[in-house]
């Protein structure tokens, strides 16, 4: 009889979880909330182990979010038959995922850097320690860290309610109104999940609601003023910026002479946000010493009328729409000028 009842009651607490689980996944699909892949070590790797696909089947990106929203891979892929492989991550630099594919002998692939001047030319624990760490777990991935990747990707590709970065209970707390206390860090504001929801390539795409919701637009612009208000470290100066530069000559001479290509890319930025990255980090000073020092080829968005008109929605980065244009205009960039060799040739943009 005792059994029995544990039975029972198990079972009534599993409909009960399950209820709870469907009601929770409805609820989030009826708001217009749609799958988002976790952007975590285990993704990155995932990706990072592509690298090895034959250099004329395969290009990789390495940089900050800019890369990671205005490269459209969908598009890239059907216009030039070439693997994307996303490697950018949101906020850091591309430096030391730079370095560790030059120090990789097995690394003889294109390569495409994304200049985002304030992180490139950054070497702050707090631009540098994330994709140090995601390198490391790269290294160190054990079969069953692997097993539960796949089996954790199969799961995130059916539910929405397994966002972690918005929809978990740590995250749902970030959201309620409490007031900030003296003394203790805290943003203005949440990122809105409408704003970089991640697919499984790890491209992250605007949704519609963002692109069209200037409030939402607004609490990300009010996210950048609040990290430039604490920041307090000015632009390395011409020392460091020399040596910056000199380490990263070293890298990409270590893949040239493997029979890798490499080119700097310039993603669009738009308003207040370009107009203080040029105070900043005025272009003759940065981008073009790191050009002139490296002997690489570089693709500036405001040297090409096609793509140097954008307004991104928060100034920083491209909706989808612009994304596709930008992608296009770069795949015909490199391949007509640059003389970038890809699987499908030549490139139609139509």
């Amino acid at each position: 009889m005792q059994t029995s009842s544990f039975t029972k009651a198990g079972i009534l607490m599993l409909i009960i979880v399950l209820a709870f689980f469907v009601s929770w996944e409805l609820f989030l699909r009826n708001k217009g909330i749609r799958i988002s892949y976790d952007d975590d070590e285990s993704l990155w790797a995932d990706k990072r182990a592509m690298v090895y696909e034959p250099a004329d089947k395969a290009t990789v990106f390495i940089g900050s979010s800019r890369n990671k929203f205005d490269l459209d891979i969908v598009t890239w892929q059907k216009l030039t038959g070439d693997h994307a492989i996303q490697l950018a991550i949101e906020g850091n630099s591309p430096l030391p995922i730079l370095d560790d594919l030059a120090t990789d002998d097995k690394f003889k692939g294109k390569l495409v850097i994304d200049v985002t001047e304030g992180l490139f030319f950054s070497t702050a624990p707090p631009t540098i320690t994330k994709p140090a760490q995601r390198i490391a777990y790269y290294k160190k991935r054990t079969p069953a860290q692997r097993f539960s990747f796949l089996v954790n990707h199969q799961l995130e590709d059916r539910f929405v309610f397994l966002n972690k970065d918005h929809l978990s209970l740590s995250a749902l707390l970030d959201y309620l109104p409490i007031k900030k206390r003296p003394g203790v860090f805290a943003l203005p504001n949440g990122c809105p999940q409408d704003f970089n929801p991640s697919n499984f390539d790890r491209q992250d795409i605007m949704t519609e609601r963002f692109e069209k919701d200037t409030l939402l637009q607004n609490q990300v612009k009010g996210l950048w003023n609040f990290y430039r208000s604490i920041s307090k470290d000015p632009p390395p100066n011409a020392a460091k910026t020399d040596s910056i530069i000199a380490t990263v000559r070293k890298n990409i001479d270590k893949i040239k002479q493997r029979g890798g290509q490499v080119i700097f890319v310039r993603t669009p930025s738009s308003g207040p946000y370009w107009q203080g990255e040029q105070m900043g980090f005025p272009r003759a000073v940065y981008w073009g010493k790191l050009l002139a020092a490296t002997s690489v080829g570089g693709i500036h968005f405001k040297d090409y009328p096609a793509i140097d008109h954008f307004m991104c929605p928060e100034f920083s980065h491209l909706k989808q729409a612009d994304a596709i244009v930008f992608t296009k205009n770069l795949a015909r960039i490199l391949e007509q000028e640059k003389g970038w060799k890809f699987a499908k040739n030549p490139i139609a943009l139509n």
